[in-house]
Formats: structure tokens, sequence, C-alpha cells
């Protein structure tokens, strides 16, 4: 589980750089778009709340567990989504959630190798 905390971390850690990128670039609408602030914003803010089951689960809470798996898939899922849509986010956005799902492949993987946790 200590490799699910690092990887998630990485991924809390390029979505709050992105973030940061997001502020620094603001006024230019062409690389900030209105779908990068929202999208860019809510990774930011899962990606923190993902972490914090992270570091619950590997605690021992089963429950973060369950809703850890929940979270990455979906994540995981929405990041293939925006990546593949075309026009909506720039380039440099799309490469950041390649990133992004790079970091999340694996935990998506390694936590639902076990068995399924009952509360």
């Amino acid at each position: 589980m200590r490799n699910v905390v690092w990887l998630i971390s990485g991924y809390a850690a390029v979505s709050l750089l992105t973030l940061v990128a997001m502020i620094v670039f603001r006024h230019d609408a062409t690389m900030v778009t209105e779908a990068v602030w929202v999208r860019g914003t809510i990774v930011a803010a899962g990606s923190l709340l993902t972490l914090f089951f992270a570091v619950r689960a590997a605690r021992g809470d089963r429950r973060m567990v369950l809703r850890l798996r929940i979270v990455t898939a979906i994540m995981l899922v929405a990041i293939v989504v925006i990546i593949t849509l075309p026009g909506m986010f720039p380039f440099w956005f799309k490469l950041e959630q390649g990133v992004c799902g790079l970091l999340l492949l694996p935990v998506v993987v390694q936590i639902n190798r076990r068995p399924a946790v009952r509360p």
C-alpha cells in the first residue's frame, strides 16, 4: 500500500502544479480555457481527497480502500475521456492528464487485485 500512497502523492503534486500553471497563465485564453479551469480545479481537489483516502487505507481503514477503488477507477476513465475529446482541451493539459493517468493506472491495478473489502 506504500507504493499506492507514493503514486497518488505524485498525482496530487502534478495536479497542484497544474493549478499553479493555470494561475500563472490565466491571461492566455488559448492556454487556459474555461474547461481547463473547471477540470483542473476539480482534479486538484480530487487528488487531495484521493491522497487522504490512500493514507487512511494504508493505515488499515477498510472503507477507505473501497472508496479509493471507486475514485481512482472513475478518475482514470475521466482522464481517458479528456485525452480523447477533440478540441475541448489544449495539448498541454491533455499531456498533463496523461501523466496523471500513468500515475493512477498502477494504483487501479494494484488495489483491485486484492479481494473485495466489506466495511
